[in-house]
């Protein structure tokens, strides 16, 4: 009687395995099916759209030789060139630079605002739950309706001036412009920040601030060797987030300023305006370019600092550590920082 040896079982094996994992991908490819056709049909199909729209010229027009015409005409790149040359360009870079600029403000104070406002919901207190829903209040509020209570509030004869005792006209050209619309998109965002580090803060072992307390940090080692390093990843997406999100502000200017500002006014705000003037050409074409923009950023943003948006590093197993004492265990990465931060806490 003779016994199969193992290099006649294991081409059958291969076989069978490599059948299961065919019928697997196929599996998961039909059930991903229906969300590829919705993502096709409003991510991808309106990118591609706007693409084509934007190498195009609509409306009413007159031709060489003196006649209106109406309709579609190709212009390839003429609405891009059009966008950085004369008057529109110096509208454009304007434009460029209040985005850039309420992106670079409303996120640094939303940030240092927002773990302010995550440590004090963090902290155990009579009322927590009180003040928690106070603090999530305005950003439950719809953007246009804190626009307009904003409107209100910095109306000439307003709670703002009758507060500080003057009659500055917020609404108008200036600073003063800029400056209610980064108070306003401040108070309504910032509880986004700190929502999300309280999720962060909450995944904390209490051990690691009570190894810490015995062995001598004090309040500001522990929230700069711990707390920091572990709700890293909880607030970078939460920074990305509003990074984004601030790139494409359009309703709360445009709301509580007005437009055709010149000191609020944004790439979306000017994307708008082209459109409603049904000049879509241009319109797309400033579209195309924000698009550009927000995308080139949440890149650098990613790569430089790490952010992990969709949980890819969480998904992975922890390496292994080396070493005489649990060689080949793997351990968990939070406590593994937790304790790195607790050492350099108290050296």
């Amino acid at each position: 009687m003779s016994e199969a040896s193992p290099a006649e079982t294991r081409p059958g094996k291969t076989q069978r395995v490599r059948r299961h994992d065919e019928g697997t991908g196929r599996l998961a490819a039909v059930l991903l099916s229906p969300t590829l056709i919705v993502l096709a049909l409003v991510v991808v199909y309106p990118i591609l759209s706007a693409l084509r729209e934007s190498l195009y010229t609509s409306g009413q027009r007159v031709d060489e030789e003196g006649f209106i015409v109406q309709g579609s005409e190709f212009v390839g790149l003429d609405n891009y060139t059009a966008i950085f040359s004369g008057e529109v360009g110096d509208r454009f870079w304007n434009a460029f630079y209040n985005t850039t600029f309420f992106t670079v403000t409303c996120v640094t104070l939303e940030t240092i605002l927002g773990v302010a406002m995550a440590l004090v919901m963090h902290k155990a207190f009579k009322g927590r739950g009180i003040v928690r829903a106070s603090i999530l209040v305005p950003w439950a509020i719809p953007t246009v309706v804190s626009a307009l209570l904003w409107k209100w509030i910095f109306q000439a004869d307003g709670a703002a001036n009758a507060l500080i005792g003057a009659e500055i006209l917020w609404s108008t050209e200036g600073w003063q412009s800029v400056l209610s619309v980064i108070i306003a998109d401040t108070w309504k965002t910032a509880p986004f920040i700190g929502l999300l580090v309280l999720a962060g803060l909450q995944t904390i072992p209490e051990e690691i601030y009570e190894a810490a307390k015995v062995d001598g940090a004090s309040p500001w080692q522990q929230f700069v060797r711990i707390t920091l390093p572990l709700v890293k990843p909880a607030l970078l997406v939460a920074v990305l987030f509003r990074m984004l999100d601030t790139l494409r502000i359009f309703d709360l200017p445009f709301v509580l300023v007005g437009p055709g500002k010149e000191s609020v006014e944004t790439l979306s705000i000017l994307a708008f305006l082209e459109a409603r003037e049904t000049r879509y050409g241009p319109a797309a074409a400033y579209a195309t370019i924000l698009f550009l923009y927000v995308a080139v950023v949440a890149f650098m943003f990613v790569k430089l600092l790490g952010a992990d948006v969709i949980g890819e590093k969480s998904g992975k197993p922890s390496k292994p550590v080396k070493g005489k004492r649990g060689r080949g265990k793997s351990v968990d990465r939070p406590t593994d920082s937790a304790a790195v931060g607790v050492g350099s806490a108290v050296s």
